[in-house]
């Protein structure tokens, strides 16, 4: 039986429409709206916690711009996806100024275009509470991973105090209308949902960001 937070197909891909639309319109100005919120409210040193726990064959899922890929390590070998053709477009800017080769392609986090079993290291970055369809992207990360392979997620999630918790609430109903984040998911719970095996995690910022890192069983 599909699982009730999954989406239909067709709501799937008209949500997906319309993300890929917002991030057409707004690839140019993500680093530094990106950089503000890291700044003042998630923290400065989750994708570098991250990408540091990366190895091996590395896919990355909701690359974006590629603030991530000056921070893996010189023997990961990365491989990144987006919704959007503009963000792909300006990560691919940025690997010139990197002496290393990477693979970034048009893609959805919903149906990743890989062989199962394809990579070491998954990673996704502050993206899930964006993506339409959490389970579905959640269990098609899984799927690429090698057995004993690592999930590697930071977030920005519901808050742990309670009256933060409906600032979220409130703040939601505009950003769900204008762009489609989610301020109070918790992918945490389809991690496990999927059989993940939890082996570092961290909730910090009142409890609006979590990090981990899971591994495929």
């Amino acid at each position: 039986m599909k699982k009730s937070s999954q989406l239909s197909d067709i709501d799937r891909e008209r949500q997906n429409a319309r993300l890929r639309e917002v991030w057409e319109r707004d690839a140019a100005d993500f680093d530094k709206k990106m950089g503000w919120f890291e700044r003042w409210f998630l923290g400065e040193d989750n994708r570098e916690w991250v990408c540091s726990r990366a190895q091996g064959e590395v896919l990355e899922v909701a690359v974006g711009t590629g603030l991530n890929l000056p921070l893996y390590p010189e023997t990961a070998r990365v491989i990144g996806v987006d919704l959007s053709p503009a963000m792909i477009e300006i990560a691919t800017s940025r690997t010139k100024e990197l002496d290393r080769d990477f693979d970034l392609r048009v893609g959805d986090a919903h149906d990743l275009p890989f062989e199962d079993a394809s990579f070491d290291s998954v990673v996704c970055t502050f993206s899930l509470c964006n993506i339409p369809d959490v389970d579905r992207a959640v269990g098609e990360m899984k799927r690429v991973l090698r057995p004993g392979g690592k999930l590697i997620l930071a977030d920005h999630i519901r808050s742990a105090v309670k009256p933060l918790f409906w600032l979220q609430k409130g703040f939601e109903f505009f950003s769900l209308k204008f762009d489609g984040d989610h301020q109070t998911r918790r992918p945490l719970a389809q991690v496990l949902e999927h059989g993940f095996d939890v082996t570092e995690r961290e909730r910090f910022r009142a409890g609006i960001v979590e990090r981990l890192v899971a591994l495929k069983p």
